[in-house]
């Protein structure tokens, strides 16, 4: 079998489990679980914050993130793709009382600059309180460019807003933008003057659970009372931040080894198209910045491809959509650790076959 669901599937390395096995601990609702500390430390340290918190999930940080930054009543601009908005089960506003201001995305993943500023409501009681602006990088698999966050950031600080990253695949982004130069380097650029990121650490950095929440000292502790609120105090959870410090001490640069492999998708799925009747037509590709690919496959044989494909032990997602000429499946290709090569050039023969 071969997953290419998400680069969530992924399971701990040996070296990983010996690290969480051999892991000190301690209670960390006292604050005292010394891997959990460590894992804080290492993670504010490389993208220049002040502090750090962990908890069980992105969605978790980033509900976090939003509840500290926001009173009840008042707003945060998010895109409609992201992952805050769309994929976290209306959190913000079911939990956290917080209005959320969805902006459509550009095709590039972005938020046009122009909406966002005309989103942002004026002082009056008539209207919800805009205070926080939400980016996600990457989105989609797409990359934000550093000059668009740097552009965003300006925009937040002549309006008084506070900013918050859902950095879920951040160094994923900070690979492609690095181009073979120091990812930690290139995600603390990204990262500089907003106040909050979230990282997760279970995606591309392959632990098994747990994100991390970045900010000021004064951020973090107001996000630690809204961290207990929600259920996230752990006790001895350091066997799990264990995995993470193992992941960013030696998972950052690898995945450049997953985006060599989501291009020779691309080229694969390509070649696929162009070579074969049964797809030529019916079937696109479409390029890929990082580990994420997606194929569209004409409704007609999306659902024999897909079945195909999981008589044969290649694992992905999918889902319908339409445009005005046609009905569509998106298929989603996701690498990652434990996917190599091998895996992806046995997937492609695979889809020859069909």
């Amino acid at each position: 079998m071969t997953d290419f669901r998400s680069d969530t599937v992924t399971q701990p390395t040996a070296a990983m489990k010996q690290a969480m096995l051999e892991a000190p601990l301690g209670d960390d609702v006292f604050g005292d679980d010394p891997t959990i500390n460590r894992l804080q430390e290492l993670g504010a340290g490389m993208l220049g914050y002040e502090a750090g918190l962990f908890a069980p999930s992105g969605t978790q940080t980033n509900l976090i993130a939003l509840m500290t930054h926001c009173q009840r009543g008042e707003e945060a601009i998010v895109g409609q793709q992201w992952h805050t908005y769309r994929w976290e089960a209306g959190g913000m506003a079911v939990l956290g009382s917080i209005q959320p201001q969805p902006l459509e995305n550009q095709a590039d993943g972005t938020i046009a600059l122009t909406d966002i500023e005309a989103a942002i409501k004026p002082d009056d009681p008539h209207f919800a309180k805009t205070r926080l602006i939400v980016l996600e990088n990457t989105t989609g698999g797409k990359v934000l460019p550093l000059s668009y966050m740097r552009e965003v950031q300006s925009l937040a600080q002549r309006h008084g807003l506070n900013t918050h990253i859902d950095g879920a695949r951040l160094f994923n982004a900070a690979v492609a933008l690095a181009d073979g130069g120091d990812p930690v380097t290139q995600a603390r650029a990204m990262c500089q003057s907003y106040d909050s990121v979230s990282l997760c650490l279970s995606k591309g950095l392959g632990a098994p659970v747990g994100s991390l929440l970045l900010g000021s000292k004064d951020f973090i502790a107001r996000a630690r009372r809204i961290r207990k609120m929600l259920g996230g105090g752990m006790r001895q959870a350091g066997v799990l931040a264990a995995a993470g410090i193992y992941a960013l001490e030696n998972n950052v640069r690898r995945m450049g080894d997953d985006h060599a492999n989501a291009q020779l998708l691309v080229q694969g799925l390509g070649r696929a198209v162009a070579n074969h009747s049964r797809l030529e037509g019916k079937a696109t590709v479409q390029p890929a910045q990082t580990n994420i690919v997606f194929f569209d496959v004409d409704a007609e044989i999306a659902d024999a491809f897909v079945e195909h494909l999981a008589t044969h032990k290649v694992r992905v997602t999918s889902g319908y959509y339409k445009t005005k000429e046609k009905a569509m499946k998106r298929i989603r290709w996701v690498t990652h650790l434990d996917v190599n090569r091998a895996d992806v050039e046995r997937a492609l023969e695979v889809v020859a076959a069909f």
